[in-house]
């Protein structure tokens, strides 16, 4: 399974700057091991507010108590909360690809069917979705795409994509037929320097 994570540091006060620098050389080291293990897959930063430490990371760990196994044996667990969301296959992912000199960010979708619609409607719009996701992976917008946990009638999924610009981005979700019918967050990521991806682009 794979598995999104939100982890939040705080370093303790008077905490000496060189042990700081010794935790984070040893958390380099060990998302280094974890990703070459296959645990590790992404790692991005989300937007900061000032004196904030947050890293949203992407892992794969057959369970949730595997996964616990993996982020304890981190070393800046012991400054670090984490906040972990499950994510399922989702029908439209497509095959990994990704450009290096894009801007990524993540999009989270909640969907909620009109009473109106019937299930043909519904049907259609969900095929029509399906089609466009496809182009959109084919031109290198839509990098990964996972359902979320469901909130009660409410369908959920979050989408990983590249584009040049947010505008650019804007434009592209709002090309998506299921729009009128979806509520869409996004968090532009930036590059973090453990990410695994670093290594292969």
């Amino acid at each position: 399974m794979e598995y999104l994570v939100t982890m939040t540091t705080l370093v303790p006060e008077g905490t000496p700057e060189e042990t700081a620098r010794e935790i984070r050389r040893r958390e380099t080291a060990r998302a280094r091991d974890l990703a070459t293990q296959g645990y590790l897959l992404r790692l991005w930063r989300p937007p900061l507010q000032p004196g904030e430490w947050r890293t949203l990371g992407l892992f794969a760990a057959a369970d949730e108590a595997q996964l616990e196994d993996v982020l304890a044996s981190m070393p800046l667990r012991v400054w670090r909360s984490d906040v972990v969301v499950p994510l399922s296959a989702h029908p439209n992912d497509p095959p990994l690809s990704r450009e290096a000199d894009a801007m990524e960010f993540l999009t989270t979708f909640e969907v909620e069917f009109p009473e109106s619609a019937s299930e043909q409607e519904v049907a259609d719009m969900k095929s029509s979705e399906a089609d466009r996701t496809r182009d959109l992976a084919e031109q290198g917008n839509l990098l990964r795409l996972w359902t979320l946990p469901p909130a009660p009638g409410r369908w959920r999924a979050l989408g990983l994509w590249q584009a040049t610009s947010k505008n650019e981005l804007h434009a592209i979700l709002k090309s998506l037929p299921m729009d009128k019918w979806m509520t869409t967050e996004t968090t532009t990521l930036t590059e973090h320097p453990n990410d695994p991806a670093n290594s292969v682009v």
